[in-house]
């Protein structure tokens, strides 16, 4: 009796001793492993977000089929379990169905870099500059110097207008004058003040021709390109420009109006009879 008890113990003990091996070797592969894959997603040159998350996910794994190996050396039906957590994965998974969804689209926004740090955008119904993009969430700045949290589901589903992404931008203005005005004296006048701001740019050229013969006046296309980070100052200084010059010139800005006639034929009746 007493031998089968000390072969029962001694079998334990011998499992055990190569539980604890399988685990204190398992980890060491586990961390040679995740730090080859580190240096190869850094020579990849992943984002370093995704480096940190994509490490983070597979030590957790391989510790976890490192546990797994203990277990089942230690007799540990270790089917159940993976049955187990298979269904709690799962379960999982449905009820953070909107955040694997925002997850999968920060993935791919830092895969392909649609924008970067900085960069103006419109995108998931915002307009802001680019301060981080996280796996989860976009944060976005506005104009007002507002903090907007975009989930990245919502940018990445939609459209993006990257307003940073080329180095030159074209302005695009409309000016319209009065139908007796001087059309070419009026040309002459958008002519000089475009060409003669220093941040407007020589090549391409500057556009600047009659668009449209409209209801209340006619219309001039003016397009200018300058550098992106010029555009909101020059569009501001061309246009208080050419309104002051058009005012020293007597060229009228119309606005929207109408002429309304009345007809007379009542009361000449009434005289002729």
């Amino acid at each position: 009796m007493e031998t089968a008890t000390g072969s029962i113990v001694a079998f334990w003990l011998i499992n055990i001793l190569y539980a604890a091996i399988i685990v204190f070797v398992g980890r060491i592969v586990v961390k040679w492993l995740v730090k080859m894959s580190r240096k190869l997603m850094v020579r990849a040159n992943l984002d370093p977000i995704l480096i940190n998350f994509f490490s983070t996910i597979a030590n957790a794994i391989l510790l976890l089929f490192v546990l797994i190996a203990a277990l089942d050396q230690l007799g540990v039906d270790t089917t159940s379990m993976i049955a187990v957590l298979g269904a709690a994965g799962l379960a999982v998974g449905l009820a953070l169905k909107d955040s694997l969804q925002n997850f999968a689209a920060g993935v791919m926004l830092i895969l392909f870099r649609p924008f970067k740090i900085g960069d103006f955008v419109d995108a998931g119904g915002t307009a802001g500059v680019i301060e981080s993009i996280t796996i989860f969430n976009t944060i976005m700045k506005t104009g007002d110097n507002r903090e907007i949290i975009v989930p990245n589901g919502m940018i990445y589903g939609g459209t993006i207008t990257n307003f940073s992404a080329k180095d030159t931008r074209r302005i695009d203005m409309v000016f319209g004058i009065g139908y007796d005005d001087d059309l070419l004296k009026a040309k002459k006048l958008l002519t000089d003040i475009v060409t003669g701001h220093e941040k407007v740019m020589a090549d391409p050229a500057p556009v600047i021709r009659v668009s449209e013969l409209g209801d209340n006046s006619v219309n001039f296309d003016v397009r200018p390109w300058v550098a992106a980070d010029d555009y909101w100052p020059v569009r501001s200084e061309l246009i208080e420009t050419i309104k002051l010059a058009f005012d020293e010139n007597g060229i009228s800005i119309p606005y929207p109006q109408m002429d309304i006639h009345f007809n007379n034929l009542d009361k000449e009746d009434e005289k002729a009879a």
